[in-house]
């Protein structure tokens, strides 16, 4: 294997090795940012030399758009994480601030680390088509899980596209913004209210 090489793990070991760097990795990025992370660091995180961490990475950002693959559904996307069953449309106020509920818990990234993931979004293509491509996937996921529930179809792409906006920046500015002169809680049923009309 040359020096520039990067290896893909086939035994158990090696590829626990890389997922240990993958989690010990994305944990600093989410508790430090992005910029205030280096390799050396997640290498002492993981457990395992610089040298190491460079057979399975060229860099921070290759365990980045790991960590965010691994983990997009547990702190990007906790809404995919619903449960495939049978409701009806006077249980969508509940599963809506059930999701809505799930995300705020499960937001981990320091906020140094959201703006900085955020701002890449605009700057990095793989990051930018990384969540692009799970936006719309986690839009027809959710379109079709209200369609086996009997939800009218039309236009119930965009209509799902908006709800979904409407409880990311909801989460956000519950999480992050902290605005003291805000309810959140008038402001969650009011995001309720508003996705209930929409969609019914």
């Amino acid at each position: 294997m040359s020096i520039n090489e990067i290896r893909k793990p086939v035994q158990k070991r090696s590829i626990e090795t890389k997922e240990k760097i993958i989690e010990a990795g994305f944990n600093l990025i989410c508790e430090k940012g992005y910029y205030n992370t280096n390799t050396a660091e997640i290498a002492k995180s993981a457990g395992v030399s610089t040298g190491i961490v460079y057979q399975y990475f060229r860099d921070k950002h290759d365990i980045l758009i790991e960590g965010i693959q691994k983990f997009s559904k547990d702190i990007f996307y906790p809404m995919l994480n619903i449960e495939h069953e049978k409701f009806t449309k006077s249980d969508l106020r509940e599963l809506l601030r059930n999701m809505i509920d799930k995300f705020i818990k499960k937001h981990k990234l320091s906020q140094a680390a959201h703006e900085e993931i955020t701002a890449m979004t605009h700057s990095d293509k793989e990051i930018a088509d990384f969540f692009q491509k799970n936006e719309i996937y986690m839009t027809k996921t959710i379109a079709n899980l209200l369609i086996e529930n009997d939800f009218n179809k039309e236009n119930l792409l965009e209509k799902v596209h908006i709800a979904l906006n409407l409880i990311d920046n909801l989460c956000h500015e519950i999480v992050y913004h902290k605005h003291e002169e805000l309810n959140y809680d008038i402001m969650t049923e009011n995001v309720i209210d508003l996705i209930v009309d929409l969609l019914q």
